[in-house]
């Protein structure tokens, strides 16, 4: 597939993960684009979008329309193409289907497809995006990720810094792809606080991670004293703690009080 002149969905994603040097030179024609034919995990991500679709109408009855539909413009200086799984009847969102590994989750697909999905809005004049996803063979997950305008524009300025090395013909050398934060961004309505900076949260956490492996610790000690007590025991002592075979056979410890 000839993917010269101009930025698709997945070209964003490449860039946004620092993958500037190996774009650049299929974008220059120095090299080949990579041939998918045999790449199974793509492959069947294409043979299962028509299912994946189908599944997101049956679970949401949602309609989906305009499946395959390009897109073709020129955002400022750079071109771009986008073709999107489909569109949704009487909204003005898209959808995206996805097919990935079972031992992945829905957050670290929102942030591998963020620079994609928002691409993709962005061509279409879409408020939001259904991102379905087909996880293995035995979970489906779907979510609504909304536009947001001030993410493309910092995304695509990255975009526009790399396509001026291709129309300089100038190799990209120790490029720093900033990282855009992506927890303001609406998903399913609700966005992520980093609540690193707020003292309370903090010191609420600290509380909570110390009582959990405070509480795991005694857990595994509870375990342990009832492993040592034999089957002939009815009970086990010292001079802390006693542990007392009930008449069900259950095993009970509790605290010697008058040492």
């Amino acid at each position: 597939m000839n993917r010269k002149g101009f930025i698709g969905g997945s070209d964003c994603v490449r860039i946004m993960n620092g993958e500037w040097y190996d774009l650049w030179q299929v974008k220059t024609g120095r090299a080949e684009s990579e041939d998918l034919t045999h790449n199974l995990p793509v492959q069947l991500g294409i043979i299962t979008e028509d299912f994946n679709l189908s599944w997101f109408e049956k679970e949401t009855g949602k309609i989906v329309c305009a499946h395959q539909k390009e897109y073709i413009q020129t955002i400022g200086t750079v071109p771009a193409k986008g073709t999107i799984d489909g569109g949704i009847k009487e909204e003005r969102n898209i959808i995206e289907a996805k097919h990935t590994n079972a031992f992945t989750n829905m957050d670290e697909q929102i942030g591998r497809y963020m620079p994609q999905i928002q691409m993709y809005m962005h061509l279409a004049n879409a408020t939001g995006a259904y991102l379905s996803v087909i996880f293995g063979n035995s979970k489906w997950e779907h979510v609504h990720v909304a536009y947001d305008k001030e993410y493309f524009n910092s995304m695509w300025a990255v975009v526009s810094d790399f396509w001026g090395y291709v129309v300089r013909d100038e190799e990209p050398i120790g490029i720093d792809t900033p990282n855009i934060e992506i927890n303001h961004i609406k998903v399913d309505d609700m966005v992520v606080r980093d609540a690193g900076k707020d003292n309370a949260f903090v010191d609420a956490s600290i509380t909570y991670i110390q009582g959990y492996e405070q509480n795991r610790v005694w857990e595994n000690s509870k375990k342990d004293l009832k492993s040592m007590v034999a089957a002939n025991e009815r009970e086990v002592y010292c001079d802390y703690i006693t542990v007392k075979r009930d008449k069900r056979g259950a095993l009970r410890i509790t605290r010697r009080t008058n040492k």
